[in-house]
């Protein structure tokens, strides 16, 4: 029998189904690997019990008659930014360590409903903020990928969602949350070789999850191909009335949805995307994307997206901006970390608590965003940096009208090594020039992988689509998984 680590979501679920196996050996199968994949630094907190349960409820329902479940004996990991009753969530920084919510997020709730278990919290860059995953207060996640020159470098598995690309890429689970601001779901399956999807702003519910942005943060599902991630947003979906900005929408059948043809579709390519210094490889896949698109019966159409060039300025003002504001309850008194110095007052105890718990990427952002919320600084920049979002949505807008869907590289680059780009924060920021734009604009995006650069390392080709439209989204991924069969895994070393 095929090793029960290699199935995806479909094939578990299905699997469970028809009794060609137990939830509970697929349980037990995950959580040993888990276990013996600890160099990965993947998972803060492992669950086994939680899994464990829930696979043993699938297989009492299934010995009883009982209908199942829709993900019925599905193992998962959870990013460590959903709140889990019970189980301690940190958003991987010291001031939130030990922290152990009492109530329970609505997206992992929607999952537990839909019969997943889990398998335990994912390492990730701190509070969310980092493209590499090393801003962690936990440690580094390690892409389970090497270069194929001989060399040894550890490399990045992108962020912030690092240890839910880890893990999947690495076979420890076959699905799992992710969060995504400004790329932090597409950017980590492109370094990976796996799949995610960014939906439509308000899809997924926002509350029990650690606020980064709130006007950009968005939930989404990381797995091994389009039709997991298609399976898994149908769970996690939904209106929430806890959460002001949840659309009440009912939840499209995705996945029945699917339809790799796109015969009718026009692909728009925007000409802005064509960035100075992008490497020849990148320039090579796009096309190689814009080919199979157009073979599975799409319409190519070129589009501009003027003010592309303001989406990364204009992101890094917003996102602090609303980082500040979210930030400023982590203060020692109510949860988290307290440091409280020997006679201190309560304005001392809040720089002390603040000044360790927080680590460095978050500290500047934190100063950024309250620089340019201040008096005298906010109408300059955050009021523009809202303008200048205002017409990036625009931009968008305006190319619907000649197109269905855009078509354009997830990430700059390969996987990096770590350390490679930490000291210089700019060079980290440039990770989310593809992906910065749809965030701003609340719309859905997908990154599937096309093939490997010249190092055996994965490179993502991203669909980005108009608001509600996952449908077309997905459907134009499958296309593109089709063709572009990408089947490599990274050699097991760890």
């Amino acid at each position: 029998m095929t090793d029960l680590t290699d199935l995806g979501v479909a094939a578990i679920r299905d699997g469970v189904r028809a009794g060609t196996f137990s939830a509970t050996e697929v349980a037990e199968a995950f959580t040993a690997r888990v276990a013996a994949a600890k160099t990965l630094n993947a998972f803060l907190v492992e669950t086994p019990d939680h899994a464990l349960a829930a696979a043993r409820a699938a297989d009492d329902s299934r010995a009883k008659g009982e209908e199942l479940k829709p993900l019925a004996g599905v193992p998962i990991g959870m990013k460590d930014l959903f709140c889990t009753k019970g189980v301690a969530s940190t958003a991987a920084s010291h001031i939130l360590e030990g922290f152990t919510p009492e109530y329970e997020s609505t997206v992992s709730q929607n999952l537990w409903n839909a019969g997943v278990g889990m398998l335990g919290k994912l390492n990730m860059d701190q509070f969310a903020m980092g493209s590499s995953n090393e801003t962690s207060y936990f440690g580094n996640v390690i892409s389970p990928w090497r270069r194929n020159d001989g060399g040894n470098a550890a490399l990045a598995p992108g962020g912030s969602s690092g240890g839910s690309s880890a893990a999947i890429a690495a076979r420890l689970c076959p699905a799992a949350t992710g969060t995504d601001t400004g790329g932090s779901i597409r950017q980590p399956a492109a370094f990976t070789g796996i799949a995610g999807i960014k939906p439509t702003y308000g899809r997924c519910s926002r509350w029990g999850v650690v606020a980064f942005a709130s006007s950009l943060d968005q939930a989404g599902p990381m797995a091994r191909d389009v039709r997991d991630c298609a399976i898994m947003l149908e769970a996690m979906a939904g209106f929430d009335a806890k959460d002001a900005t949840s659309l009440q929408l009912d939840v499209p059948k995705w996945e029945a949805g699917l339809n790799a043809s796109l015969a009718g579709k026009r692909i728009g390519i925007p000409r802005e995307y064509r960035v100075d210094g992008m490497p020849a490889e990148i320039e090579a896949l796009w096309q190689q994307g814009i080919d199979w698109v157009r073979d599975a019966g799409a319409a190519i159409v070129d589009v501009s997206l003027p003010h592309t060039k303001y989406a990364l300025p204009a992101y890094y003002i917003i996102a602090p901006a609303e980082a500040s504001s979210n930030l400023a309850r982590y203060d020692g008194v109510r949860y988290g970390l307290r440091d409280l110095p020997e006679g201190a007052n309560l304005q001392e105890m809040y720089a002390a608590t603040r000044a360790v718990g927080f680590g460095p990427e978050v500290k500047r952002r934190i100063l950024i965003g309250t620089y340019v919320l201040s008096a005298g600084f906010y109408d300059a920049y955050f009021t523009q940096a809202s303008k200048v979002r205002a017409l990036i949505a625009r931009d968008f807008d305006e190319a619907w009208k000649s197109c269905d869907l855009l078509l354009t590289p997830t990430a700059p680059s390969a996987a990096f090594a770590l350390g490679e780009k930490s000291a210089d924060p700019i060079a980290m920021y440039l990770n989310d020039v593809f992906t910065v734009p749809s965030s701003l604009a609340g719309l859905p995006a997908m990154s599937v992988p096309g093939g490997l650069d010249a190092a055996g390392l994965p490179l993502g080709l991203q669909v980005i689509g108009k608001a509600l439209d996952e449908q077309s989204v997905l459907n134009a991924g499958l296309a593109l998984e089709e063709r572009a069969g990408f089947v490599a895994r990274p050699d097991q070393w760890w």
